[in-house]
């Protein structure tokens, strides 16, 4: 797929359109110290860790966010969800999943690439169209797909390994974020006439919210049929990315659906909305319709997960989750619901 890397040039340039007429949600996020634990509305329920890493063999910083669900039994071990945020994001977004999922038992660790977070918006205009191209390329998109595996590595190695269960491991990601998740679950890469790993045997689901067209291509199977493991899939009617000479829309996201080799999939579709929609940014897709899409998101998501990797049977739950989603959900594709094996721990 010697086109893939462009696809996230698009991503960048529609968020610079973004912060040049709207406030950008990251630009007042607060710093947090490593190794401390964050405030949560789920205090009771999980703790919420910083961690600062760094890759020596790369020469490159790899901040993370832990939600580690406090265990019942100290021999509990609880599912992971690793994370990638999307075009200029930090380890802060996305805090609604992560609540959501590490309330209900499943932890997630939302890794901050370095080269594309939130230090793009920096500096003068200018400045920041070089950093958004830098942060579009080839070297940033394999980058951010070694960010995941080596964070992998490391909280496998950290002192919470304990109560992490090493083969319940899920990816998931919005927007590029979802472009790196399909690096590390599986995609077909070829840059330069090489055949990179970058994909992750350990990761067993991915969750792909927005999922990018890879630009350049007609044809995205031969790029995706090698992604095997069960996948989730979401967005929306108006998920767009519109800019001059390119336009993008929920076609683009069906057709990646469409593409995924494992036939263990399902697609969600809501009416309505935007492509920032599923951040945490609450202004978005319509001021109602914003939190509905949430919650809905963060239940199916939850679903998903709990069904791959706790109860065979979570996802008997989703006809009921349809019914009452039904006025803001356009569509809804879905394997037939066969239980399947539960790891026991």
């Amino acid at each position: 797929m010697k086109f893939l890397w462009r696809t996230t040039l698009i991503i960048a340039s529609a968020f610079a359109l973004l912060a040049a007429c709207a406030p950008l949600p990251w630009a007042n996020s607060p710093q947090a110290t490593s190794n401390t634990p964050v405030f949560s509305r789920y205090a009771a329920a999980y703790e919420v860790i910083d961690l600062d890493w760094f890759d020596q063999s790369r020469q490159r910083a790899v901040p993370v966010r832990l939600y580690l669900p406090k265990a019942s039994a100290k021999s509990e071990r609880v599912p992971l969800v690793l994370f990638s945020h999307g075009m200029g994001g930090s380890r802060n977004g996305y805090s609604y999943l992560a609540d959501d999922w590490a309330s209900h038992g499943i932890a997630s660790l939302h890794v901050q690439h370095v080269g594309s977070d939130r230090s793009v918006w920096q500096g003068s205009r200018i400045g920041v169209l070089w950093q958004l191209q830098q942060a579009a390329g080839a070297g940033e998109a394999m980058a951010r797909a070694q960010d995941m595996r080596f964070a992998l590595d490391q909280l496998l190695a950290s002192p919470q390994a304990s109560r992490i269960a090493s083969d319940r491991i899920a990816v998931a990601g919005h927007s590029y974020g979802a472009n790196t998740a399909m690096l590390v679950a599986g995609a077909h890469v070829v840059h330069n006439g090489d055949t990179l790993a970058l994909s992750d045997a350990r990761i067993k689901a991915a969750i792909l919210i927005s999922s990018p067209p890879f630009y350049g291509e007609d044809d995205f199977t031969p790029i995706l049929q090698t992604i095997r493991v069960p996948s989730l899939h979401i967005t929306s009617t108006a998920d767009v990315i519109e800019i001059p000479g390119y336009y993008s829309d929920v076609s683009d996201r069906i057709k990646i659906f469409n593409a995924i080799g494992s036939q263990d999939k399902t697609l969600a579709v809501f009416k309505g909305g935007s492509h920032s929609m599923f951040t945490d940014r609450s202004n978005t897709g319509g001021v109602a319709l914003n939190p509905l899409v949430k919650q809905a998101t963060s239940e199916l998501t939850r679903a998903f997960l709990r069904q791959q990797f706790v109860d065979a049977n979570a996802w008997q739950g989703v006809t009921g989750w349809q019914r009452q989603h039904a006025d803001i959900l356009d569509s809804f594709q879905a394997p037939s619901l066969l239980p399947l094996a539960v790891a026991t721990h």
